[in-house]
């Protein structure tokens, strides 16, 4: 094991808790977005995107349950990919707007402004976690280098 292993471990952890935050970020300015994409000469509405997380390096269980017997430390996180959710768009009764259709009802994204923050809040905590886990590192490091004065 590396000395700075606790390093990369924080370092990717607050990389992809920042791009979730920027997703995050994303979904909420896109709340209200009608017109997203042009599909078979009709408009789309935005719709919430998600991302998934896992470790860096993907190994089979028997070698994950050595190195936790062994006492290894992970590679950190990655974020896999970033999907589009799949719940359905709202309805709301709007005659006057543009997009209307004959019913008099638009299309509005499937984001939910109260189920991001909470997101948002969960990011923001995971972040702050693996800063003073970063810090913690850092000053576990000072002392060590101060044992040989």
């Amino acid at each position: 094991m590396k000395l700075t292993n606790g390093f990369d471990i924080s370092s990717s952890a607050l990389t992809a808790q920042r791009f979730r935050m920027d997703v995050i970020s994303s979904n909420i300015a896109n709340a209200d977005t009608t017109r997203n994409k042009l599909v078979d000469g009709k408009w789309i509405p935005y719709q919430r995107k998600i991302i998934t997380m896992e470790t860096k390096q993907q190994v089979p269980f028997g070698q994950q349950l050595q190195a936790a017997l062994n006492k290894s430390t992970g590679d950190g996180v990655r974020v896999s990919r970033i999907t589009e959710d799949t719940a359905p768009f709202k309805q709301e009764y709007n005659p006057t707007h543009p997009d209307a259709d004959e019913n008099g009802y638009i299309q509005l994204p499937n984001v939910d402004i109260l189920k991001e923050m909470v997101d948002m809040m969960s990011a923001t905590r995971s972040y702050e976690a693996n800063v003073t886990s970063l810090n913690a590192t850092k000053a576990m490091i000072m002392k060590a280098m101060e044992i040989g004065k």
